[in-house]
């Protein structure tokens, strides 16, 4: 049995077991049939021409681990952003756990999706905005109709959240290879501020597949900032599917950080729907062997006034491979839509492949837009003049990488966040960098 049949032999469970209102059980049973009719996607869509599946699709995933593992703070410390105070929402193979988490009613809710998805009191959220900016692409849909749990986030109007929130997903290698699909809800009413990290860890090398799904609604005046680290085994494999619906004034930005993992894909979607709305997107990447790291973005401006920037910087080694599939729509009423995108890409191998796409649809007359993409190698006179100056070669083409990537640290916003970074870089780089930001 292949692993789509197994899961759409799985669902007949997932559908029985599960109390949701009726309104989630429709929307799980349109989901799994558009995934049966599309299946997984292949190379012949134009959208994954460069990332193929097929390799991570033969393994034999369980999709319900059947053993459940406890795991202690002190063994998995160093996943946390550990030395600043924050909210906790944590899973151990797709299960809550409690005793890692630290969760909130106080005000807001931060809490999780299972109790979203079945509880009454959420109805009217539920009902109002799951699966309400999520596509109908095959694995989009297929996390959909297997959607349980996850991290639920409702922050009410007028609240600035007094500390981060993180959301883990560990995998401990139960099975001998799993598949994961975690289902994250986070509605941030008017005026509202909160700060999101989140982070997929394999615990073990056993193979994983995790298919991620995150609905964000940024509301009149809100405030989203959000964080992806990604620096997993090299046996895990993501594919994680972002969608934002942004209204009036709101601001979002979502940094994303590659570094680990056998192949990532990340579908990072925005939907400016209201005047003078500010989008941000900024990645780095830094890879080797032989990674897989693709970035499909896409941001739809539909109303006048209105910004995105979109800076993605991309450093391969050894065998790697990047993609970057960058779209920017503007509709013909955004008029005076400012919007900018750049990938900037280092390759320092000679079989490291870069594969960039870089689009723009304007059917406005009145914007700023522009887009570009650049593929090189480090600058040889820089590196004569900081060999002149005494700096060995291995740290002076550590710190022109370093620079090169450093404009995107520089809007991270949480200082712990960007010392952690600076220390995974260092890491992947192989020097020590001898200073904190």
């Amino acid at each position: 049995m292949d692993l789509k049949e197994k899961l759409l032999s799985s669902f007949l469970v997932v559908d029985n077991q599960t109390d949701v209102n009726a309104y989630v059980h429709d929307v799980r049973n349109d989901a799994i049939k558009i995934f049966k009719e599309k299946g997984f996607p292949t190379k012949k869509e134009e959208a994954w021409k460069y990332t193929s599946l097929n390799k991570i699709l033969k393994e034999d995933y369980s999709v319900f681990p059947k053993q459940e593992n406890a795991i202690e703070y002190r063994d998995v410390k160093k996943y946390f952003i550990h030395e600043i105070d924050t909210y906790n929402i944590v899973f151990i193979d797709g299960k809550y756990s409690s005793h890692l988490s630290r969760t909130t009613h106080d005000g807001m809710d931060i809490c999780l999706m299972s109790s979203a998805l079945t509880k009454p009191k959420y109805r009217l959220i539920i009902e109002n905005y799951f699966n309400k900016a999520a596509t109908t692409d095959s694995l989009t849909s297929l996390n959909t109709a297997f959607a349980s749990e996850g991290a639920y986030i409702y922050i009410p109007k007028n609240k600035l959240v007094d500390k981060p929130i993180q959301i883990i997903n560990f995998s401990t290698g139960t099975e001998a290879a799993t598949i994961l699909q975690p289902r994250n809800l986070i509605v941030v009413e008017e005026n509202s501020h909160v700060q999101i990290i989140e982070r997929h860890q394999s615990l073990t090398n056993n193979a994983v597949l995790t298919n991620s799904v995150t609905e964000i609604f940024t509301n009149k005046r809100a405030i989203v900032d959000y964080y992806k680290i990604q620096n997993d085994n090299t046996n895990a494999s993501l594919i994680d599917n972002t969608f934002i619906k942004q209204k009036r004034e709101s601001v979002a930005s979502v940094h994303t950080f590659s570094f680990g993992g056998k192949l990532t894909r990340n579908n990072l979607n925005f939907y400016q729907q209201g005047e003078r709305i500010d989008s941000t997107l900024k990645g780095v990447t830094i890879i080797g062997e032989k990674q897989h790291v693709d970035h499909n973005t896409l941001v739809h401006h539909i109303e006048p006034n209105c910004e995105s920037h979109q800076d993605y910087k991309g450093i391969y080694g050894e065998n790697s491979i990047g993609v970057f599939n960058g779209k920017i729509i503007v509709e013909k009423e955004a008029q005076k839509t400012n919007a900018f995108q750049a990938n900037n890409n280092i390759l320092i191998s000679d079989k490291a492949t870069i594969n960039t796409k870089p689009q723009l649809e304007i059917f406005a007359d009145d914007v700023k837009c522009s887009h570009g993409c650049t593929i090189g190698q480090l600058d040889e006179s820089a590196m004569f003049y900081m060999r002149s100056r005494g700096i060995p070669e291995k740290e002076a083409k550590a710190l022109l990488m370093y620079a090169f990537s450093n404009n995107v640290l520089s809007s991270v916003k949480i200082q712990e966040i960007k010392q952690r970074i600076t220390k995974i870089i260092a890491n992947k780089l192989g020097v020590n960098i001898g200073f904190d930001l």
